[in-house]
């Protein structure tokens, strides 16, 4: 089984092929995201520190622009939306906006 490490929170084992965000969140990770997994809102957009899981999708691309981040910014920063990874292989990533420190509340769950 897939390994997701978050620096601070722990490794977590989850089953083949689920989405990051979900996986994420059922390991007790306070992860955003707003739009319900549709790429929408990118609240629940990854820092990528380990792991092939480096090239984004056009979802991404499109949902990273309507929110004005440049390609070179979410290409460097090694930047991805968890409600677009398919969990296949070990990760470790870090949540860029939680519960925690935005002081919102999580949205509704993405779907399977």
């Amino acid at each position: 089984m897939p390994k997701i490490t978050v620096p601070g929170r722990g490794t977590f084992e989850v089953e083949n092929g689920k989405k990051l965000v979900l996986a994420l969140e059922d390991s007790g990770v306070d992860i955003l995201h707003r739009c319900g997994g549709r790429a929408k809102c990118t609240t629940c957009r990854v820092e990528v520190l380990a792991g092939d899981y480096l090239e984004i999708t056009n979802k991404e691309k499109v949902a990273f622009a309507n929110k004005g981040l440049e390609k070179d910014q979410f290409i460097d920063d090694c930047l991805r939306l968890s409600c677009q990874i398919f969990v296949n292989g070990d990760i470790t990533v870090r949540p860029i906006m939680t519960v925690k420190n935005t002081g919102t509340a999580a949205g509704p769950r993405p779907a399977d």
